[in-house]
């Protein structure tokens, strides 16, 4: 990744101090994680789970850069010290449950709770990395009231709206489960599916001052708007990339969105000959491919421009070249917007 972001996260005084929270964080839910991964001493070899330990390199910027972000707000908020870390404890919790369910919807296997269980397990490692996740968080929020960060009445919202916030994210998902009949406008795509299906997930890091920092969260109009736009840029560019593997399993796309309506020919010409999944089908189409490259860079420019000026140590300069650097991290080497 380029050195606009390595110098943001190595250098920049708000991104590096976020990111050693992140870290503390992701480690103390690590360590609490593992009494709940590990099957009684009576278990059979064969049947015993245990929890494996944390790759360090799991802790690096380039893995954790939305969760940095995300993280980054809560100083830019002036958030004590106290709840930001709760919040940033929540963040890598909102983490495993959204890979997690990812994992199981998409057949992959993202790990992001290192766990040994016998046999190829993807499915089953998902399941208990979630319901493992479910007891830390009531252990997380138990000690906070206990500490004095939150009260009582905070934890129970905090516990029922950290589920609840990503009900809408998952209906959208759930309607794409048995494929899509019909391909809505790309202006819906943008505007609405995927604002729920990512642009909420780059806005759940504001769930905690929301509940707990009314004054703080009335102030944060901008910062929510940056990251929202930020998400949607790379859900965009993610889009392209995955035009093949949407086409085939009749998923929401904001650029088979485009070609329903402005080349629906190509689609007929698809479906006539499918393509494989690991297609670069955005390279056939690069009079569409190329607009929507923009669109996408934009948004996540404009979105790290909005942080820049909120204070978070970026100028609109450094805000293009990050963008810019998001292409191959998404694996879009090939398409270039300069």
């Amino acid at each position: 990744m380029n050195t606009a972001w390595k110098t943001l996260f190595e250098t920049g005084r708000i991104a590096r101090a976020a990111l050693r929270e992140q870290q503390e964080c992701i480690r103390e839910v690590h360590a609490r994680l593992a009494p709940h991964l590990a099957t009684p001493a009576t278990t059979p070899a064969e049947y015993a789970v245990r929890p494996a330990p944390l790759p360090e390199a799991r802790l690096g910027w380039r893995k954790n850069l939305f969760s940095t972000l995300f993280q980054s707000v809560y100083h830019l908020m002036d958030i004590p010290a106290p709840r930001r870390m709760l919040y940033g404890k929540l963040i890598h919790l909102f983490r495993i449950w959204v890979t997690s369910a990812d994992n199981l919807l998409d057949a992959e296997d993202k790990e992001v709770v290192p766990l040994v269980m016998p046999g190829s397990a993807r499915v089953m490692r998902q399941v208990v990395a979630v319901m493992a996740a479910d007891r830390v968080l009531a252990g997380i929020l138990n000690d906070a009231v206990a500490s004095g960060t939150i009260t009582d009445t905070q934890r129970d919202d905090l516990a029922r709206e950290s589920l609840c916030r990503l009900l809408p994210s998952a209906a959208q998902e759930a309607t794409e489960e048995g494929g899509i009949t019909n391909r809505p406008p790309p202006e819906e795509v943008l505007g609405v599916i995927h604002r729920l299906k990512t642009g909420l997930l780059f806005n759940v890091a504001f769930v905690g001052p929301e509940l707990v920092e009314p004054a703080a969260f009335g102030r944060t109009g901008p910062l929510r708007e940056g990251l929202m736009n930020f998400g949607l840029g790379c859900q965009v560019l993610d889009d392209i990339r995955d035009m093949a593997r949407d086409f085939l399993e009749k998923r929401h796309n904001y650029i088979l969105s485009v070609l329903s309506f402005q080349d629906p020919e190509r689609l007929q010409e698809w479906t006539a000959r499918p393509p494989s999944v690991s297609d670069r089908l955005y390279l056939d189409v690069p009079q569409f491919a190329l607009p929507a490259a923009r669109l996408g860079f934009d948004r996540m420019a404009s979105g790290l421009r909005t942080l820049g000026e909120a204070g978070l140590g970026c100028s609109g300069a450094q805000a293009d070249s990050m963008a810019r650097a998001m292409f191959p991290v998404l694996d879009l080497e090939g398409l270039s917007v300069v």
